[in-house]
């Protein structure tokens, strides 16, 4: 039987790098992947000649594939069969998953059960402030198969935290959960570190 796997890691742990090399093992072995995105995650897009936008996942080695974006509304195991109805798919990948709802996961879920596809989830457990996001929270409750993407903080010790920054390089602790941004707006830390600059920060 197929599974929901969520594959996590804090920022800069190659999470995106792994999700594009998954799609080409697939895709190798000819099966045939269907890549998602959310749209909120929009900071990869290119606009072609045309005026139509491609949306991109783009991973910071330079590995890129263009994907199908999908809202916050959007039925992603209806998804998964409109497609189908046009081309024979095998696979779902979804790269920064934690950006989906609660909802969408479940429908990913019943993509695995119901339907024998396997779908594999990328993404983040938490935001800057360690706080889960709604779809990596409900992706620890239900998936199959949940495995760390290691990295490192720049102590040595392992990353866990999102550490978000300013403009002038100085930690954020309050504000939206949802900031897009990459290497210039955030850091992966261990939360000794994370912590440190906050104290730091407060005096």
């Amino acid at each position: 039987m197929a599974k929901l796997y969520f594959k996590f890691g804090a920022m800069g742990s190659s999470k995106t790098a792994q999700a594009l090399m998954t799609k080409f093992n697939y895709e190798e072995k000819g099966k045939q992947v269907l890549l998602i995105k959310p749209s909120t995650d929009n900071r990869d897009d290119l606009t072609d000649n045309e005026g139509f936008v491609h949306t991109m996942v783009r991973s910071r080695i330079g590995l890129q594939a263009e994907a199908v974006a999908v809202d916050e509304q959007e039925d992603i195991r209806a998804l998964f069969h409109r497609k189908l109805n046009h081309a024979p798919l095998d696979v779902l990948i979804c790269d920064e998953c934690q950006f989906l709802t609660e909802t969408q996961v479940e429908q990913m879920k019943d993509l695995a059960d119901l339907d024998d596809i396997p779908v594999l989830c990328f993404g983040l457990r938490a935001d800057f402030q360690t706080k889960l996001f709604p779809g990596s929270k409900r992706l620890f409750e239900i998936a199959d198969s949940i495995t760390e993407i290691k990295s490192v903080c720049r102590c040595g010790r392992k990353a866990t935290v999102n550490a978000r920054f300013d403009d002038n390089g100085e930690i954020i602790v309050e504000g939206d959960q949802i900031c897009i941004g990459g290497n210039d707006r955030y850091e992966g830390m261990c939360y000794k570190c994370y912590r440190e600059l906050i104290r730091n920060r407060n005096h």
